[in-house]
């Protein structure tokens, strides 16, 4: 039973999956989307669920700072109706206000990765502490 992470952006969507005791999430890939032409990667996210035998997403949900739903949680909030609607597995939605602003943080002062580095595995690492969040509060009740 393994559980799906994904922040969701305007460009790439970052994929993390926990272990099969949903104890700690991993970074699996990120997948590139493109609005105008209407693809939103959904056939590759298919192809992870069967690899991870994955039974839920959690969504990471970029709420404003007083807590508002703006454009970009909208965004989330309807890909995650269309990942129920495609896939049929239960959707949770983390929030996820400064969450890339930590893998940034993460990636410059523990890691020292350079810009050109961080914008490739960015989401990803975003994706990874979504969903270890997500783990963390919900404990052993996956």
């Amino acid at each position: 039973m393994r559980v799906m992470g994904l922040d969701v952006g305007s460009k790439t969507v970052g994929i993390a999956v926990s272990d099969p005791f949903g104890w700690t999430a991993q970074g699996v890939e990120i997948i590139r989307i493109d609005e105008a032409k209407g693809e939103f990667g959904f056939e590759r996210l298919g192809e992870l669920i069967n690899e991870y035998k994955v039974t839920k997403f959690v969504v990471g949900l970029p709420k404003n700072m007083n807590n508002s739903i703006g454009p970009r949680a909208e965004a989330s909030l309807a890909y995650g109706e269309k990942i129920q609607e495609l896939y049929d597995l239960p959707v949770e939605f983390q929030d996820e206000r400064l969450t890339t602003v930590q893998a940034e943080r993460m990636l410059v002062e523990q890691a020292d990765v350079s810009r050109s580095k961080r914008k490739k595995v960015i989401d990803k690492l975003a994706a990874v502490m979504i969903l270890q969040n997500y783990l963390d509060r919900a404990g052993n009740k996956i």
